[in-house]
């Protein structure tokens, strides 16, 4: 690298032209501006007393990037197209908490302009400067903003002649002081993110996402990434999908121009290529969004196995145009995302197998039968032994998604199961419902294994309030019975079919026998599953 580290200074009094004329700026990645008026005392007491404050760290470039808009209220000018920015990645709270003070701005609840230096000596802490002059006499006071800026014929109108000479000495000793810098030239901009977070005292790790948002940022094509995404996860949530990652999005963005999604690809990504692929890319999000929700049932996102699953759906689709898939395309669709989901594909190695998926995708594009596709097992034995419930798994969320195009229905008044993002959350979630509930299982059959009880082959989808106040640990011929007693005129058997439950006494409910309930349920999945899969018999397995 060509970057070499330049030592310098600027004087205080530089700091306030430079960021008005739009020179410095504060990259849109920095933390928000935390601290409060008794730090930026603490800050002008170190100042005036001629102490070290510690070193400013500018980027300076040409490059345009996503930047803080106002300090302290104050609208910043943007520099003029070519010139050179010094984009500050160390000193943000030093930087903003002198020209807060200096204009004497308000930020949030905290007023600056209140910062005031003690003419009368230090305090019993030994502060020269104070974040509120309360208790003081007018003459006793001047604040930080004053002294930095104000007139002498204002201030004649507090201050004798003796004050006003020592105000105007510590006035000098204010604006020449000198700030310690050091400047980054030629640095590209994963470098200078890389410097930013190894130096931020906040600890704080940039996300790939707000590195290509900074290096997006195009003001002449009216493009910011970080408004577009804002805009994104506003339909998204209209369309119960807000839960899609912002890494998933730019995954999705880099397979589709560069045709591989590695941190090296989206980093070098052409800004240009960017912008003009952003539109039809969030469109084919939408596409596959709706294809998920509409083909597949996947009412939320928060079902997905995947997150990244949905990457290559817009691949799909962006590379195709269509609205819907070809009918001779869905079979190998649906066949691909069951696959990817049995074998916990995208468990590791998440990068390279969306590269590797690409071109399964392009065959199915291309109307050819797709080859490299994992083997399956969705033999009894597997699935239960696969099948520990838990939302970390998307194995088990995979057999969700085989429960939610049933439409779960309340087991008391067969009303739909309302399935949102919100109690999806957590797997402890009351409406994840142990069929045979684990309280009755541990009491009533303690030598079942837990992991057999905590199984996708015991879960259903209830309302929350019959799991905490009616089910509890009840066996499920007791609950059963009560919800059909209580409501004689419903129909009982179709809404325990929405639970993939077929037979109330052929799955062993009336005799809570769990052994056999465990069996048919899995016997229910196979079948399911089976319809989903274009099996090969060469190399999968359906029956033990």
């Amino acid at each position: 690298s060509s970057m070499i580290p330049e030592p310098g200074q600027f004087r205080l009094d530089s700091i306030e032209v430079r960021i008005e004329s739009g020179e410095i700026k504060i990259p849109q990645f920095q933390r928000n501006f935390v601290w409060n008026p008794k730090d930026t005392a603490k800050l002008f007491d170190s100042i005036l007393k001629g102490y070290p404050i510690g070193t400013f760290t500018f980027w300076t470039t040409t490059e345009r990037m996503r930047t803080v808009k106002e300090v302290g209220g104050f609208p910043l000018p943007q520099a003029a197209p070519g010139t050179m920015i010094k984009y500050l990645l160390d000193g943000q709270q030093r930087m903003t908490s002198i020209y807060a003070c200096i204009k004497g701005s308000k930020i949030g609840q905290n007023d600056y302009s209140k910062i005031s230096f003690r003419l009368i000596g230090p305090s019993e802490d030994g502060q020269l400067v104070v974040e509120d002059p309360e208790g003081l006499d007018a003459t006793e006071y001047i604040s930080i903003t004053d002294l930095y800026s104000a007139l002498n014929s204002k201030l004649r109108r507090v201050y004798d002649d003796n004050t006003i000479d020592f105000i105007e000495h510590y006035r000098q000793c204010l604006k020449s002081y000198p700030l310690s810098i050091i400047n980054l030239s030629n640095a590209p901009l994963d470098v200078a993110t890389d410097i930013f977070t190894r130096i931020n005292t906040s600890g704080k790790t940039l996300t790939m996402f707000e590195i290509i948002c900074a290096r997006m940022y195009d003001e002449s094509n009216d493009f910011d990434l970080y408004d577009k995404r804002s805009e994104q996860k506003q339909n998204f949530a209209n369309a119960n999908y807000d839960s899609v990652p912002d890494a998933t999005i730019l995954q999705a963005i880099s397979l589709c121009i560069n045709g591989s999604c590695k941190k090296d690809d989206i980093l070098r990504t052409d800004k240009n290529s960017f912008m003009n692929a952003w539109d039809p890319v969030n469109k084919a999000f939408e596409k596959a969004i709706d294809y998920l929700k509409t083909y597949y049932s996947i009412p939320v996102s928060k079902l997905l196995p995947y997150d990244a699953l949905i990457v290559l759906f817009v691949y799909y689709f962006y590379k195709t145009g269509f609205d819907r898939p070809e009918a001779a395309h869905e079979p190998y669709l649906r066949d691909y995302f069951w696959r990817v989901v049995l074998t916990n594909r995208f468990t590791e190695g998440l990068v390279s197998k969306l590269s590797q998926d690409k071109q399964i995708i392009d065959k199915i594009i291309a109307g050819e039968k797709p080859d490299g596709l994992p083997p399956v097992d969705i033999s009894a034995n597997a699935i239960k032994n696969n099948g520990t419930f838990s939302l970390s798994s998307a194995y088990s969320k995979g057999f969700l998604c085989i429960l939610a195009p049933k439409h779960p229905k309340s087991f008391d008044n067969g009303a739909d199961v309302i399935i949102d993002n919100d109690w999806l959350s957590a797997s402890s979630a009351k409406n994840y419902h142990h069929f045979f509930p684990k309280a009755y299982m541990k009491n009533n059959f303690p030598t079942v294994d837990e992991n057999e009880v905590n199984h996708v082959a015991n879960i259903t989808i209830v309302d929350s309030h019959l799991n905490q106040r009616k089910i509890k640990a009840k066996a499920p011929s007791v609950y059963i019975n009560e919800f059909r007693t209580a409501n004689p005129n419903y129909d009982l058997q179709a809404t325990m079919d929405s639970h993939l439950i077929y037979d109330l006494k052929g799955f062993g409910v009336e005799d809570d026998n769990y052994s056999l309930f465990f069996q048919k349920r899995i016997e229910a999945y196979q079948k399911e599953l089976k319809d989903r899969l274009l099996i090969d018999s060469n190399r999968d397995i359906v029956d033990d």
